[in-house]
């Protein structure tokens, strides 16, 4: 046996298993790359060494945390050199996971066996890297270059069954996988070429600046898309070429800031399922809900739990309603069946965990319930006072109110412990975010079985305490107020949005109005008119474009114009005109801006509100603010969130 805690060496007569057990995921940690080290050498006069992992998956990438410091030796390089020259030769068995650094380990050896379903994948490119060990020079010799560039580029996975197909797994599993590597083991063929050794064509130039153009439309700024397309094309040298330029690559990398962005992204997902308030809580368990509105967010929430296994009472107003609403999450389930993600038997059994009503008092045996009317206090109030006439005492009753105080829609509420926000974003059934809010009341429990109900759902949730807009449409708030003196100051709206977007955002703040519609934040500033202070800075341009009925998109016409039939933003004069007549009459002197001066600008806002909010207790941490602009507003994931990115812009000026 090796010394190594991590990698053990067993001896079966004339076959040698090395087995790697470093959970959760056996990442190629610096214990593992040592242990594989002594192990190479361990098995050294066997006949044939088999590597297989314990736990639920074989080696599912590297150690992310190890990335911050600079590499310690044994370099993975060097690891998997050592075991594609092994005089033994090593048969790789995998199941689970076969990620990153594991499946460059796999490439290593000279057959590869695995479970049905096993899933193989370069996912790198999602933390802003290129493979480091040989990843993107061994692919494209072992399963072509066209699926190397799809799993490197892309971070797309490939199953076994498809690198059968490709040549990049000898046998599928169908058994005991220890038991059929032993079987294989006994009949080996002739020992292949190392895949280091073999030949691929690089792509012809044409074809490759297609594949280079099309990447930069979907990276929308990021690089480490490219730099893998780069790097693969390389693997048409010889290896002793192209691994040293991929090995260069993925070191400067892990310290760009696109890299740490992501990086960042990566496990600030991870933290903000797991708020103090709850450490050590069990949640109740969930299998009825009951959710009152059937509108597209009644039906998206609908969807969403039916999906997640749940039976769902879908209560309106009345029976005409109610079947309108049935046929709502019926048409989007079957949009799930026709893109392929749910069978049709998969239809016919969520449609069959689903009520529809009139009568609040078929939520009497819910679990929970979700309230999805519109926003209004009066109405919201109504729905919470029939909903506790009917349901036990301790059921959990949520608000997905976007903008309005939870602790006056739940006053008068009997057993106010229960009570919660689960504050869902359009399309409730597509959308990530889930920002689950706490009032005074809520028990801690309670706020624990939201979170379950959460990853129930395969959602982000995020904790947040009470504030108008919560966490993301308070910021998003802040963030159109500044858009707006940006056009006071001089700018118009297509020279912001092309800003944004050219900053990584999928669209800029008026392309994105126009597509919500300018009505929504209308009604929540007239709303707030009473409260707002004098003091505060307040453009009128948006509410002007209201009153003249330039609602967006669904009126044709909003900050942009848009032909019948399109939603393409076309400028409008009369908008412009507008503006700059604004700027005169309210004694405002007009600017020219540049793209980096809108966009630091607006940044900057995002991040001084984001702070706010985590000074003020609303939000636990900085990660809380960045996940919810990450999977709620479009934020550039590679960008990490506007609290990473204004911390990194303090440390370098730093």
């Amino acid at each position: 046996m090796t010394d190594s805690t991590v990698v053990t060496v067993t001896h079966e007569g004339d076959i040698a298993w090395v087995e790697i057990d470093n959970p959760p995921v056996n990442a190629t940690s610096t214990a593992v790359r040592e242990g594989l080290a002594a192990a190479v050498q361990q098995v050294q006069g066997a006949r044939i060494a088999i590597l297989i992992c314990a736990g639920r998956t074989f080696v599912a990438g590297g150690d992310m945390s190890e990335f911050d410091r600079a590499p310690e030796e044994p370099h993975l390089p060097d690891v998997v050199q050592m075991i594609e020259d092994s005089e033994t030769p090593f048969i790789a068995a995998m199941h689970g996971n076969v990620l990153g650094g594991g499946f460059e380990i796999a490439m290593g050896c000279a057959w590869r066996i695995a479970a049905p379903g096993t899933r193989f994948g370069l996912p790198e490119v999602n933390v802003g890297l290129v493979p480091g060990a040989g990843g993107t020079q061994r692919a494209p010799r072992l399963i072509g270059m066209k699926a190397a560039i799809d799993m490197a580029c892309s971070g797309k996975i490939l199953f076994a069954e498809q690198l059968l197909d490709l040549g990049g797994v000898d046998q599928i599993a169908q058994g005991d996988l220890k038991e059929v590597a032993r079987a294989f083991a006994q009949n080996l063929p002739e020992r292949p070429e190392k895949v280091r050794d073999r030949t691929v064509a690089a792509l012809p130039l044409e074809e490759y600046a297609a594949t280079e153009a099309a990447l930069k439309i979907r990276a929308k700024g990021q690089q480490s898309p490219i730099l893998n397309l780069e790097a693969l094309q390389w693997a048409a040298l010889p290896f002793e070429q192209g691994q040293p330029v991929e090995r260069t690559l993925h070191l400067k990398l892990r310290h760009s800031i696109e890299s740490r962005a992501l990086r960042y992204a990566f496990f600030a997902e991870r933290a903000v399922s797991k708020p103090k308030l709850i450490d050590g809580v069990e949640p109740r368990p969930l299998n009825q809900i009951a959710i009152v509105g059937g509108g597209l967010m009644g039906a998206g929430i609908a969807m969403a739990c039916l999906s997640g296994g749940l039976s769902v009472t879908l209560i309106e107003r009345d029976a005409t309603a109610a079947h309108a609403a049935r046929s709502r999450v019926d048409g989007l389930i079957d949009g799930g069946v026709k893109r392929g993600k749910f069978s049709p038997d998969q239809h016919a059994d969520m449609m069959e965990r689903l009520a529809t009503t009139d009568r609040y008092a078929d939520a009497a045996d819910a679990d929970l319930a979700i309230e999805a009317v519109f926003e209004d206090l009066g109405v919201k109030r109504d729905v919470f006072r029939q909903l506790s006439t009917v349901m036990g005492p301790d059921a959990i009753l949520a608000t997905n109110t976007s903008y309005l105080d939870p602790t006056l829609i739940f006053e008068g509420i009997p057993n106010l412990t229960r009570c919660l926000g689960l504050h869902f974003f359009s399309p409730a059934h597509v959308m990530k975010l889930l920002e689950i809010v706490k009032t005074p009341d809520t028990d801690p429990q309670v706020i624990a079985t939201g979170f379950a109900l959460g990853k129930r759902l395969r959602k982000v949730s995020v904790l947040s305490g009470i504030c108008d807009g919560f966490i993301g449409n308070r910021m998003l708030a802040a963030y159109r107020r500044e858009a707006e003196y940006l056009l006071a100051d001089g700018a118009l709206p297509y020279q912001v949005d092309a800003a944004m977007r050219e900053a990584g955002l999928p669209m800029g703040p008026f392309e994105l109005q126009d597509l919500t519609g300018l009505q929504i934040a209308w009604a929540n500033r007239k709303r707030q008119a009473t409260t707002r202070d004098p003091n505060e800075r307040y453009e009128r341009i948006a509410d002007t474009l209201c009153e003249m009925d330039r609602l967006g998109q669904r009126s044709g016409k909003g900050w942009y114009r848009y032909e019948k039939g399109s939603r393409t933003p076309i400028r409008d004069a009369e908008v412009e005109k507008l503006i700059v007549a604004y700027s005169k009459n309210n004694g405002l002197t007009r600017h020219i801006f540049t793209a980096e001066e809108i966009s630091d600008r607006l940044l900057n806002v995002l991040a001084d509100e984001g702070q706010q909010i985590v000074n003020e207790g609303i939000a636990e941490r900085a990660e809380d603010v960045d996940v919810v602009k990450l999977f709620g507003y479009g934020f550039p994931r590679w960008r990490g969130g506007p609290m990473f990115l204004a911390s990194s812009k303090q440390e370098k000026a730093a």
